[in-house]
């Protein structure tokens, strides 16, 4: 069958041979001459070639039906006579030129009687309302006139149901056909004067929606045909169709919000059972899919204009009118009868909607005192009726049972408000697991594809399936899997949403909280999975292995997060890849609730549980800080949204406060978090430091450096912490106090102050280097306490420096304390040198305070951390240069008096002859039980950073040589001395240590005699070979001291080599 083209095929010879009957029927006269009352006759072989041409249409009876009323009504508004040019005409544009031929002219009431007749009032609105406007109206005025000629019941039912699918009527836009009708009845328009001017029932308004002069002809044809509405059923129509024009196109919003779903299934199936129940409706033997579509189109009325006002007084006035003629006559029929039909339920229903917008109406309108008076005295007149109306609406029961197979109708057909339906679908509990639920869910899971959908669905399957309701295990995973399935075609933001809704719903175990026994294999599952992404991780496997995690992510979130977290510590390199995966989904970022103490984010307890103070080797803590990182500050690849799982205050809350103390396994560990944490936050816009208690978290900073200034003196097992991490301590404190005073503004100026107190109060119970630290932090709100014999060597500036009374601080302490405070940074250690009080002129004086600093020296390097230590060199070295040091260089190591210019290398042979004098100071039987093992190792490690120091000088010294005079000057003797003397002082020291420690300064020996063999290569002459012989002699003498053994004959082997 072609529905396409307009051309003649075997249902329009059908057509043609029913119209040829017709037209024999009325021979003489032609069918444009027939009346109404000639149609009972004449009609029926029309009617009949219609119902046969529906009857063999197969699938599309409806859509035949459409085409031949189309071809009809065409035929009807072509004009009449016809002349052989517009015969041409249309021949080469008109498309229903062929079709139309084929039938006799004709006229509307042929048309209006054959619509009456099919009970097509539904398609006589869709055609009229395809008309052009002028059309449209003049059509409906033939139409009214052709109803209040010889009324009949069935005029006034067919009148009745026209406006009511008025009312209904939704333009359709997509449909050729009625474009087509359009565009051939414009056409017919244009060469024809019956359309010139408009119907006399209304002023054409070109403002006015199209719809609103033909309700308000409608109003007027029902007052026409009033008399002619007899029976009740009829009475109850008409009613219900005035009050839902009324609170439709007058009362409601412009644009009122739509019912609730619930309320709207409700509705649907309320009026299909009042169907079923009512054998007269014409929907009553119709399937399911047609009720429903019909009874959406009965309870979804809506208007994008409002009626004229004085249409809606005439319609209020009419209203109340037929209520007090018809009012008694119908409450005895409504009471009185047995069941209840769609008819009277619609009566009940559109006034009981009308009179709940008429109050409103009343409430907020602006009437006139005639007007106000008349909408009060309808609106009593409702509430009368209704008052008296036994409206008890049977079947509720059938009504709650229907409403779920109407829902899955609409799943099923995809009508509108379908996607509503399948949340209510997805909700209800009583209907999950049903064979009807089962089916429409497995036929049309592609519709759950939403997130909250997936959540719903989730939330009945896991209430179902543990409650007393015998439901099949392979139903249950069977419904599982395809939410999964559904889950899975989400989009990563969308997964965040499900994972979000299922750590709320049911905590960190996810579904497997209690659909555990339907998971089997997760296990399995989870390990294959994580094999494979860390044996293939790369930027192109990202995306896959997202969607991998997602599904394992949801079945079991703390098992899957705890896997990844042990495997991006323990598996070389996949810690940043895992760390992507991770921080694809930011709903992992969840806190469950436990009063009253805040718990630790999901994140941060799943790293505390599974990998926090269990690493075995370095490399899994440096992978562990990286991974941190990763989580902190998360890498985005394009096309992957990512999202912090961990924010920088809790990591130093979890993971940094609780170990900041000296004899706590993982404070190294933590140390190095917190200033990963502050370098990688510096940026962030928010002071986030503020949530974290920045002063009492100084404080802890400042304890824990309090410890260090009795390192050597604590039990082993509570120096967790060596003293290279000082300056890590003092790094981040530094950092933290910057940071802090950056922000200082963010805080009022009260409590600023207060918490400068607080802070100053607490650090009094701390050694008095600590509060030195803070010098600038406290700068012009408190002044540095020192100890007061500093006061003694130093001119310090009483406005910004006060004296305290430490009591180890006694006499002669002064240079100890300047010293201390030298170590603490290279600012202060410059100002405590301009303020140093030594008269370089006066002999005794420099002799007097070069002896004090060597024991100060060896006082202080002991407690000094690898940067401390740097310090205290910096400042020798300058106190040499100032002439404020005296260190005489002893011929100790010489053979002979060298005839060299060792003026260049001053410096480096005075440094290194005063860190043999303070080893041997050190080393003495004064003090050589001061230390313990370790801490002997501690000294050398720094003694052999200072040496290196000198090696590279001198090196560079020798490279670019002593310029003199403007010359440059060959320095190889001189540098092969260096080598000789400094060769000679580590071997001195040596040999007064104790050999466990000896090891760094054993290698710098074989260093040193490197240096020297590839230096002494670079000059053959005579004299230097003898010089040679000579020095390696010498060299062969000293190291022939050395124990044990092997270190003595490596040593000897390396000289006798050169």
């Amino acid at each position: 069958m072609d529905l396409g083209p307009l051309n003649i095929c075997e249902e329009m010879t059908i057509l043609h041979g029913g119209f040829l009957l017709a037209k024999q029927l009325f021979h003489p006269r032609a069918l444009v001459e027939l009346t109404k009352s000639d149609w009972e006759h004449v009609g029926r072989p029309i009617v009949e070639a219609l119902r046969e041409i529906s009857a063999t249409a197969g699938s599309q009876p409806f859509a035949w039906k459409k085409k031949a009323l189309i071809i009809i009504w065409a035929r009807v508004l072509q004009p009449y006579p016809i002349t052989p040019s517009d015969t041409e005409t249309r021949w080469q544009e008109d498309v229903f030129f062929s079709v139309g031929n084929m039938i006799p002219t004709v006229n509307h009431t042929v048309l209006f009687e054959l619509l009456k007749s099919l009970e097509a009032s539904g398609l006589f609105i869709e055609l009229l309302m395809a008309l052009p406007t002028a059309i449209c109206y003049a059509e409906l005025e033939h139409f009214l006139e052709h109803m209040t000629v010889d009324t009949s019941s069935k005029d006034v039912a067919f009148f009745l149901n026209v406006w009511w699918e008025m009312m209904k009527h939704k333009e359709n836009q997509q449909d050729p056909l009625l474009s087509h009708f359009r565009t051939v009845a414009h056409k017919y328009v244009s060469s024809s004067d019956e359309f010139s001017h408009p119907p006399k029932r209304f002023k054409s308004d070109p403002d006015v929606c199209p719809t609103m002069p033909l309700l308000a002809m409608l109003l007027t044809g029902l007052k026409q045909i009033q008399n002619r509405i007899l029976c009740p059923g009829m009475k109850c129509r008409a009613l219900a169709n005035l009050a839902d024009m009324l609170t439709v196109f007058a009362l409601m919003e412009d644009d009122p919000q739509e019912v609730c779903a619930t309320v709207y299934l409700d509705k649907l199936a309320t009026v299909i059972c009042v169907w079923n129940s009512d054998t007269q409706n014409p929907y009553h033997q119709q399937a399911l899919a047609e009720k429903v579509k019909e009874a959406e189109r009965d309870i979804s009325l809506t208007s994008f204009s409002k009626l004229p006002s004085e249409t809606v007084f005439m319609g209020f006035e009419f209203l109340h009118s037929l209520l007090r003629e018809w009012g008694e006559e119908l409450q005895a029929m409504l009471n009185n009868s047995q069941g209840m039909s769609y008819d009277s339920y619609r009566l009940c229903d559109s006034l009981t909607a009308f009179s709940q917008n008429l109050k409103l109406y009343l409430d907020t309108s602006s009437l006139s005192k005639e007007e106000r008076q008349v909408v009060s005295e309808l609106a009593e007149c409702v509430a009368d009726f209704l008052m008296k109306v036994n409206r008890v609406l049977k079947n509720k029961g059938s009504e709650k049972d229907i409403a779920a197979s109407i829902a899955m109708t609409i799943i099923e057909q995809k009508m509108e408000r379908h996607m509503e339906m399948c949340y209510i679908f997805a909700s209800e509990k009583r209907w999950a697991f049903s064979e009807e639920w089962l089916a429409c869910l497995v036929n049309n899971w592609a519709l759950f594809r939403e997130p909250d959908l997936v959540l719903k669905l989730l939330e009945t399957v896991m209430e179902v399936s543990t409650t007393e309701r015998a439901i099949p295990k392979s139903q249950i995973k069977q419904v599982i899997n395809l939410i999964l399935e559904c889950y899975s075609d989400l989009s990563l933001p969308d997964k965040n949403k499900v994972l979000s809704g299922v750590l709320l719903s049911w905590g960190q175990k996810g579904l497997s909280e209690k659909l555990l026994v339907y998971l089997e294999g997760f296990q399995e599952d989870l390990n294959t999975t994580l094999n494979q992404l860390t044996q293939s991780a790369s930027e192109e496997g990202l995306f896959r292995a997202i969607v991998s995690m997602a599904r394992l992510v949801i079945l079991h979130p703390e098992i899957t997060v705890k896997k990844m977290c042990s495997m991006a510590v323990v598996s070389l390199g996949t810690h940043k890849f895992l760390a992507q995966i991770l921080t694809a989904f930011p709903a992992l970022r969840f806190t469950e609730e436990q009063e009253p103490n805040p718990a630790p984010t999901f994140m941060v307890s799943c790293l505390k549980e599974t990998v926090w103070t269990k690493f075995s080797t370095p490399k899994e803590e440096k992978q562990f800080l990286e991974f941190l990182n990763c989580l902190m500050n998360p890498v985005k690849p394009q096309g992957i949204p990512a999202a912090a799982l961990l924010e920088p205050d809790e990591v130093l809350k979890e993971f940094v406060l609780p170990s900041l103390m000296l004899d706590v396994d993982e404070v190294d560990l933590s140390l190095k978090i917190f200033i990963q944490t502050l370098e990688a936050n510096a940026c962030l816009e928010e002071y986030w430091l503020q949530t974290c208690s920045p002063f009492p978290l100084i404080f802890s900073l400042c304890r824990l450096l309090d410890c260090f200034s009795k390192y050597w003196q604590l039990p082993r097992e509570k120096r967790c912490l060596s003293l290279d991490g000082k300056d890590m301590v003092t790094h981040i404190l530094e950092l933290l106090c910057e940071t802090v005073l950056a922000n200082a503004e963010t805080s009022s100026p009260d409590t600023w102050i207060r918490s400068l107190s607080w802070l100053h109060r607490k650090l009094e119970q701390l050694d008095w280097t600590v509060g030195l630290r803070l010098k600038n932090f406290f700068e012009g709100h408190f002044k540095c306490e020192v100890p007061a014999t500093l006061f003694e060597i130093c001119k310090l500036p009483e406005d910004e420096w006060t004296s305290q009374a430490p009591p180890v601080y006694g006499p002669g302490t002064g240079l100890l304390a300047w010293m201390e405070c030298c170590s603490i940074s290279n600012s202060i250690s410059e100002q405590m040198l301009s303020l140093l009080v030594v008269d370089v002129d006066n002999p005794e004086e420099v002799r007097l305070f070069s002896k004090g600093f060597l024991v100060a020296l060896v006082q202080v390097m002991p407690w000094c951390s690898p940067q401390e230590w740097q310090y205290l060199h910096q400042l020798t070295r300058k106190l040499l240069e100032k002439q404020l040091l005296h260190v005489p260089y002893s011929l100790e190591y010489i053979q002979f008096v060298p005839l060299l210019n060792l003026k260049p290398f001053a410096r480096e042979l005075q440094l290194s002859v005063l860190f043999l004098r303070a080893f041997q100071f050190l080393c003495s039987q004064s003090c050589r039980n001061w230390l313990p093992m370790e801490g002997w190792s501690h000294v050398v490690k720094l003694l052999c950073n200072s040496l290196t120091n000198l090696l590279d000088s001198v090196r560079l010294i020798q490279s670019v040589g002593h310029l003199a005079q403007g010359q440059e000057q060959d320095l190889t003797q001189e540098t092969l001395f260096f080598y000789t003397q400094i060769f000679c002082h580590v071997l001195h020291i040596m040999a007064m240590l104790h050999q466990e420690v000896c090891e760094p300064l054993y290698v710098l020996a074989l260093e040193i005699l490197t240096c020297y063999e590839t230096l002494s290569k670079t000059n053959s002459s005579v004299s230097s070979l003898l010089q040679k012989v000579n020095e390696q002699r010498f060299l062969e003498s000293i190291a022939e001291n050395i124990s044990p053994e092997e270190r003595r004959q490596t040593l000897l082997q390396k000289i006798n080599s050169f």
